[in-house]
């Protein structure tokens, strides 16, 4: 049963990562009434939590293989509750910063443990892509969760800091399967050798180039759709905008995890996994511009629930698609390169959005960096046929 847990930790690993991901545009408008802050800050705020991720990514995947997965997951759980407490009990702008960089370090502590332990206890370890797949399908849970607790009690008039602290608590209550469950002895972590080995290799880097721009895209709909929601139910009128609105991102999660669980039900996804990328990043081109040009607010949620089910086989497709070209030793280091410089993706993106005019005209933005995927993933199935034509 404990061995069985492991596989428990990894899913509620990559629930968390995903809680911390949506943290920060789960609370956005909360946070903008509260401290008297802008659309910039909150772009500010999701720059310095993705250069925190980025960081404590390159430093984490030396430390699964140095300590393993279990103090890793104890630390990740109870950091990612600590910074949740503090984001709802924040009276100033620094204090929310602090909150945001803990969040951080707790989110990649959790996502590397779940990403690297999901394709070895699930499956069998024999079918990287789905297991990736059917793990990440409880990230856009991980999504769903936030928005929706703090948008539906809001709603019922709790406080704004209980309302927060149900979520950290939850997270909290993680902490104890970590501490009971036995890990699988994997050698998935970052070491810096293997990583320059693997920087060569045409694929891991076009990988990477991939999640810099569908990490962006993902990132940018995290932080803004509260926002951009809020502002379009306001103008129609609406008494409830901001629990409206979460509602809404929460739907984004929801129509990700749809999305992620139906493709994890295909066998052998490894084969047509760049296939994939390209198909559904050029869909996503199309309700990215609705959202951006549409002043309906009916179309503007029809737009964001068909974006998170466009986004859901991006990330765990680009990550198992590599994963099957390789020895299962090396999936830490591979992870650590390529979610570092994905990271560059969110420093850059939200900041864009946020920098001048409003954040939902400035969409196309987002759609420019999809036409980009669409390039990369023809790309990436090319360098691996290469591969398979070398083996």
């Amino acid at each position: 049963i404990m061995k069985k847990m492991a596989s428990v930790v990894a899913i509620m690993a990559v629930f968390t990562l995903a809680v911390g991901f949506i943290m920060i545009g789960s609370v956005s408008v909360e946070l903008k009434e509260k401290l008297g802050i802008g659309d910039a800050d909150i772009g500010k705020l999701g720059t310095i939590f993705a250069m925190t991720c980025l960081f404590s990514q390159l430093l984490v995947g030396f430390l699964v293989d140095k300590l393993g997965h279990k103090p890793l997951a104890i630390a990740g759980f109870l950091l990612t509750s600590v910074s949740i407490f503090l984001l709802g009990f924040a009276g100033t702008f620094a204090a929310v910063v602090v909150a945001v960089v803990l969040l951080g370090i707790g989110s990649i502590l959790c996502n590397t443990v779940g990403n690297t332990l999901l394709p070895v206890v699930l499956f069998d370890g024999k079918d990287p892509v789905r297991a990736s797949n059917f793990g990440c399908g409880f990230v856009g849970l991980g999504f769903v969760f936030p928005p929706m607790i703090i948008a539906t009690l809001i709603g019922a008039g709790v406080a704004y800091p209980l309302v927060v602290s149900v979520v950290g608590a939850l997270v909290l209550v993680f902490t104890v399967f970590a501490i009971v469950a036995t890990y699988p002895q994997v050698s998935t972590g970052f070491s810096m050798g293997q990583a320059l080995q693997l920087l060569s290799k045409p694929l891991v880097l076009l990988a990477a180039l991939a999640l810099v721009c569908y990490i962006g895209m993902e990132w940018s709909y995290n932080f803004f759709t509260k926002t951009i929601m809020t502002d379009m139910f306001t103008s129609a009128g609406s008494e409830n905008s901001a629990v409206n609105a979460g509602y809404v991102l929460a739907l984004f999660g929801l129509t990700m995890a749809i999305g992620r669980f139906a493709i994890s039900a295909i066998k052998n996804v490894s084969d047509i996994g760049a296939k994939i990328i390209a198909v559904v990043s050029l869909i996503s081109i199309i309700p990215i511009f609705l959202l951006a040009k549409t002043g309906n607010t009916t179309l503007a949620v029809i737009a964001v629930g068909l974006t998170g089910l466009v986004f859901a086989p991006m990330f765990p497709t680009i990550v198992g698609f590599v994963f099957a070209r390789f020895d299962p030793s090396l999936y830490g280091s591979i992870f650590g390169i390529i979610f570092s410089i994905g990271l560059i993706g969110p420093m850059i993106l939200p900041r864009l959005l946020s920098s001048e005019g409003t954040v939902q005209e400035s969409l196309p933005i987002v759609a420019i960096a999809a036409g980009v995927l669409v390039v990369v993933a023809i790309l990436m199935g090319v360098a691996s046929k290469a591969m398979k034509k070398k083996e």
